[in-house]
């Protein structure tokens, strides 16, 4: 009878235990599709604002609730590519939101690639109906230049960087490892106030672009290192993004939780504590 309770037992355990991590999986799934989703930067399109390296939480309740707020799922190493449109793809294609209301114009923005599903993130420069164009490097919005200011220079290390060791760009030409690499930095302020740095690394064909006229319920994303950004500029054929369809949106990015320069997380030395909470502008 011992031995018969003593695997009954066992038994029992083995059960609650799959219980537990059952139950632990769904809220954190209810969590993440409701409320905060993580999201690593992994390049740096978004420079100087957020740095390859900076982690933080996507406010899903922002915008309101669409098949892209459902989970995406992605461990390369494994072979797992599960995203939102597996999860809840009944839901796409009618481009609105449960709860629904209108991202604002500088919002950084996490969206799911209207092609490849991938998220990328970016800021939101021109809403529905704008038209939006770069000429000589300057942001033109509904053919009014954006007010633009020295802001100085963005100097960081010339050397691998994030998981990827991606190596960044210069503005000051082929430099050493090690050595600083510059870009130009201005203070760009958008027609409703908001302001925010962005870099610049030097003359390319998308400092100078047709005018785009953004379609009802689309948004038009570029990110702040705008030499170095694949971003509403290009179209989606060339690894753009193009406009981005409302029902495609994430969330909002409004804080950096946590900041690592190095390969992993774990490398405590490379860890970045003035970025550790800090708002997002």
């Amino acid at each position: 009878m011992t031995g018969k309770a003593e695997k009954t037992g066992w038994a029992a355990s083995i059960i609650e235990t799959v219980k537990t991590i059952v139950y632990a999986l769904l809220i954190a799934g209810i969590f993440r599709t409701l409320f905060f989703q993580p999201f690593w930067i992994p390049s740096g399109s978004m420079k100087d604002t957020l740095l390859i390296g900076d982690f933080l939480f996507v406010n899903k309740m922002a915008y309101g609730y669409s098949y892209a707020s459902c989970p995406s799922i992605r461990i390369a190493s494994l072979g797992i590519d599960i995203g939102a449109d597996d999860f809840c793809g009944v839901f796409k294609g009618n481009n609105t939101r449960l709860f629904g209301s209108e991202p604002e114009r500088g919002d950084v923005i996490v969206f799911r690639h209207p092609v490849t599903g991938v998220d990328f993130i970016k800021r939101l420069i021109g809403l529905p109906g704008d038209r939006v164009q770069v000429k000589d490097g300057l942001l033109y919005i509904n053919d009014e230049p954006v007010n633009v200011e020295d802001a100085g220079f963005f100097t960081e290390t010339f050397e691998p960087q994030g998981p990827q060791g991606q190596m960044p760009r210069c503005a000051n030409g082929t430099v050493g490892l090690g050595a600083d690499c510059v870009s130009e930095r201005y203070r760009e302020t958008l027609p409703n106030g908001v302001t925010h740095d962005v870099l610049n690394i030097g003359e390319q064909a998308s400092d100078n672009t047709g005018v785009f006229t953004v379609p009802e319920g689309h948004y038009f994303m570029m990110g702040d290192n705008r030499d170095n950004s694949m971003d509403s500029r290009f179209r989606q054929s060339v690894g753009g993004v193009g406009f981005v369809p409302f029902e495609d949106i994430v969330g909002r990015a409004d804080r950096i939780m946590f900041s690592s320069a190095g390969r992993s997380m774990l490398a405590f030395w490379t860890w970045r504590s003035d970025r550790f909470f800090k708002a997002i502008e």
